[in-house]
């Protein structure tokens, strides 16, 4: 049974969107703000499988990145609910500059010093020519800050992307960007947090039991 929001708090279903084609390639392909790629035909089964999984949840209102893949999978959550979908600015993937489409093998061996700076410490020293995950940090908790207290008493859904949701998550759990690796967020996966008086809690991190069967279960 899914969780009940008290009158005093937000309970948020984080969820990173459905594979494309750069997730599921061998190996797989950064994918920041600049390529806009669709859903995969795994991508549109595991966003349906978490639709049925949040089916009973009562939201009341899903943000999305403004990415395709972000509101793709969005739109197929809100459904059961007849939700509104917003997009938000801030839920943007982070730009990975001149790494867009490129795998960590190649990045290695073409930009070595650079990828040693970045393995080291990713919050400060960021993709190339993009973002690093500080500020990429600082614009996703600044926009949850904003949607959750809107929404007390309620359960809500925020779609977003791999490396927007672990700065968050890094961020409610206290956990040095530097450390970001040690948080895992799967397609799909779905993480809840409470917030509640200015707070935020981690409750659940990163459910794919309802991704285990079937088309995604390999």
């Amino acid at each position: 049974m899914l969780p009940c929001p008290a009158p005093d708090s937000c309970l948020v279903y984080l969820i990173r969107h459905g594979a494309t084609e750069h997730n599921l390639a061998q190996p797989p392909r950064l994918q920041g703000r600049r390529l806009d790629a669709a859903l995969a035909p795994e991508g549109r089964w595991q966003a349906e499988r978490t639709a049925q999984l949040l089916a009973q949840a009562r939201l009341q209102a899903v943000y999305t990145s403004p990415l395709l893949r972000a509101r793709e999978t969005a739109q197929q959550i809100a459904l059961p609910h007849q939700a509104p979908v917003y997009e938000v600015e801030g839920l943007t993937e982070i730009d990975v500059g001149r790494w867009e489409g490129m795998d960590w093998a190649t990045i290695r061996r073409q930009d070595p010093q650079w990828c040693e700076l970045f393995e080291a410490d990713a919050g400060r020293h960021g993709y190339p020519e993009g973002e690093n995950f500080q500020q990429v940090q600082e614009r996703t908790v600044a926009a949850l800050g904003q949607i959750a207290p809107r929404h007390l008493g309620q359960s809500i859904a925020v779609v977003a992307h791999n490396v927007v949701n672990r700065c968050l998550l890094a961020h409610v759990l206290g956990i040095p960007l530097a450390q970001y690796r040690r948080i895992t967020q799967d397609n799909c996966g779905v993480s809840i947090l409470r917030f509640q008086g200015e707070k935020m809690k981690v409750i659940t991190l990163n459910a794919v039991f309802h991704l285990l069967d079937g088309q995604g279960g390999e």
